[in-house]
């Protein structure tokens, strides 16, 4: 950190992580809600869709996370410093299992983009290329909904992926349908700001690369 620079800190995350802590248990159900599902993905990408390690290594780092929730300074998200912890368990995983996993660096994995990824199976495609092109559009979009805040991603999922109406995405958030139409609209410019600057970015490690 350069000197005089302060460090970030994400006041919201780190209340909750008290909450967390002292026993109340909105916050617990609110922390798991909003990290579980992305945790998940996160775990099962790198996991080659296996569903049953990425389940148990899931479980194993929000144990190991509430267990030392102590050390968390909120100096990155909740949900970064929750996909460091699965990260180190899936690195635990592939040497339990005496299995060599060759080391592809991924956008995401670069400091400036730390998210979960690609939850998304596209049909397989014969042209190598179209079929790269149609696998990284589908991971970029995954980290772009995994970068917005919990009610941004989720609504976007529940709408676009799920296919659920305006009027059910309201009932499922407990708002009116009006207020959930606003929350899709803010959603969608949060997710064009965010998607574009990862497509940047992945586009300039391509070409460095």
């Amino acid at each position: 950190m350069a000197k005089g620079r302060k460090a970030v800190v994400y006041l919201d995350d780190k209340r909750l992580a008290a909450r967390v802590r002292s026993g109340d248990e909105e916050a617990f159900r609110q922390f798991f809600d909003d990290n579980y599902d992305r945790l998940y993905r996160f775990a099962l990408t790198r996991l080659k869709n296996d569903i049953d390690a990425a389940e148990d290594i899931v479980q194993l780092s929000f144990s190991k996370a509430l267990a030392k929730l102590h050390t968390y300074k909120a100096e990155s998200q909740l949900h970064t410093w929750l996909c460091a912890i699965c990260r180190n368990d899936i690195g635990d995983w592939y040497r339990k299992q005496g299995r060599y996993e060759e080391r592809i660096v991924l956008v995401e994995d670069q400091p400036a983009i730390q998210a979960a990824i690609d939850s998304f199976r596209a049909p397989a495609i014969d042209d190598p290329v179209l079929s790269f092109q149609r696998t990284e559009a589908a991971r970029l979009i995954q980290v772009a909904l995994d970068r917005l805040p919990p009610k941004y991603g989720n609504a976007l999922e529940w709408k676009y992926v799920e296919g659920y109406s305006s009027r059910e995405i309201a009932e499922r958030l407990n708002i009116g349908v009006e207020a959930a139409q606003s929350l899709l609209a803010r959603a969608k410019r949060a997710f064009a700001d965010v998607y574009g600057a990862l497509a940047s970015a992945s586009n300039e490690s391509a070409s460095r690369g």
